[in-house]
């Protein structure tokens, strides 16, 4: 086998590797860089929490925008945001 062979093979295994990565929707590193601290409170469709784990050491809050849909990460430590945050584990316990 040549090495232009093995060289080929070891560009497809990576290329296959990365796209199937990719396809199955795991974030390999945080993905909130920037938060909101501003309240934004009455814009917001749905949010999300996504807790620390192996591929981020801090906790994500990411909401969804009612109008344009664009995610925005809030800041976890923004006293609006922990009010949120209550807000919604405490309708969570009650259903």
């Amino acid at each position: 086998m040549s090495s232009r062979v093995i060289v080929i093979s070891i560009a497809v295994l990576l290329t296959f590797l990365a796209v199937s990565e990719g396809s199955l929707g795991v974030e390999l590193h945080c993905r909130c860089i920037l938060t909101e601290s501003k309240p934004i409170g009455r814009h917001i469709e749905k949010v999300e929490l996504i807790p620390a784990n192996s591929h981020c050491d801090e906790t994500e809050i990411i909401a969804t925008l009612k109008r344009t849909g664009q995610e925005v990460c809030l800041d976890p430590e923004a006293p609006w945001v922990k009010k949120v945050i209550n807000r919604i584990m405490a309708n969570t316990k009650k259903r």
